[in-house]
């Protein structure tokens, strides 16, 4: 795949596993993996970030790589076309990634469709989770209305939804983040949730990016709370360039993944970890790229850990390596489940 051009081999790996080309990897099946977050049950707590799969294509054949969830999109109201190319960039010195596409979606009337489709086959092997955005034509004083479109027409085909407020490449969503702002927001996405599952409303979480200062964090996590969501997905692509990175040529423009995130994502998990004070469960998300970096995300407080970039390096095979190699390391640290180990390092 990596001698393709990265848009192409995001492409490829969709096609070949949408058409099975992709061996299924041994099925995790240790109690030490399960837990129960916001209502839900997962065989194994990790998961594939959204971004990868972003009409819910190939939703089934993901969960065969061994993952205990699948979030897919983000996904936007109205079909849009990626942000003009190249906006996808490797950076393989670093096992890093930047990429500035800008949510491309072929619209939430087709990712609903396809989720439809994938439900005929029968129920998932874990839950199932729908990423959410706003169109970038959208103006920011409309955005609470693309959000709750978005949640209102996912809420029934979704275990629990997204709110992703925290992407680089769309023009002015981060400033959505601000504690000012995201009250009014998650008020229309909750009250979106209620009108369309009014008996058995899906959780809602909130995506957060690991840019965000303390404060910021601060007053992110209590506006959460008294909106009364279910959790925080922390983080998403960082717009620093840290002067580590040894890649040549690393673009200006876009949001880095991958390995060099992993230590601003893990930092500011734990400032989110203390101001929600186990109130709202965490998932963290950014630069896991083995089993010892999603073990730190969990000891730093998450209590469910997401990877994409580190597939583009690793391969599929890291999936069940996370999942074996978490269950070592908390049977040798004397943890009976992954909830006992949640913010052990606090």
């Amino acid at each position: 795949m990596r001698l393709l051009p990265p848009n192409a081999a995001h492409r490829a790996a969709l096609l070949a596993l949408k058409a099975g080309l992709m061996p299924p990897a041994p099925r995790l099946d240790d109690p030490v993996l399960r837990s129960h977050v916001f209502g839900l049950d997962f065989a194994s707590p990790v998961g594939l970030a959204a971004g990868f799969d972003k009409d819910a294509e190939a939703v089934r054949a993901l969960y065969r790589l061994g993952f205990g969830f699948v979030e897919a999109g983000t996904v936007t109201p109205r079909p849009q076309a990626e942000n003009p190319r190249p906006n996808l960039w490797r950076l393989p010195a670093d096992e890093g990634l930047v990429n500035a596409l800008g949510f491309p979606s072929d619209g939430v009337e087709r990712f609903v469709a396809n989720m439809r489709r994938t439900y005929e086959a029968g129920p998932l092997p874990g839950p199932f989770g729908a990423n959410v955005g706003k169109n970038r034509d959208t103006a920011a004083e409309d955005a609470d209305a693309d959000y709750a479109a978005g949640v209102e027409a996912c809420a029934p085909v979704a275990d629990y939804l997204v709110v992703n407020i925290s992407s680089p490449n769309t023009p002015g969503l981060r400033d959505l983040q601000a504690g000012a702002r995201i009250g009014a927001l998650l008020d229309a996405a909750m009250a979106a949730r209620g009108r369309a599952e009014p008996e058995a409303p899906p959780p809602l979480l909130v995506k957060f990016a690991p840019d965000m200062d303390e404060m910021a964090l601060r007053e992110a996590a209590e506006a959460c709370m008294a909106a009364g969501v279910d959790g925080i997905v922390l983080g998403n692509t960082t717009v620093d360039r840290p002067a580590t990175l040894a890649s040549a040529d690393v673009p200006v423009r876009g949001g880095l993944s991958g390995r060099p995130l992993f230590p601003r994502a893990l930092a500011a998990l734990r400032v989110l970890a203390r101001a929600v004070d186990g109130r709202l469960p965490l998932v963290g998300c950014g630069g896991i790229d083995g089993p010892d970096a999603a073990y730190a995300m969990i000891r730093a407080g998450a209590s469910l850990v997401q990877l994409y970039s580190a597939l583009i390096w690793r391969g599929p095979g890291l999936v069940t390596e996370v999942g074996s190699g978490l269950a070592e390391r908390l049977r040798r640290d004397g943890f009976s489940s992954v909830s006992g180990a949640v913010g052990a390092d606090l």
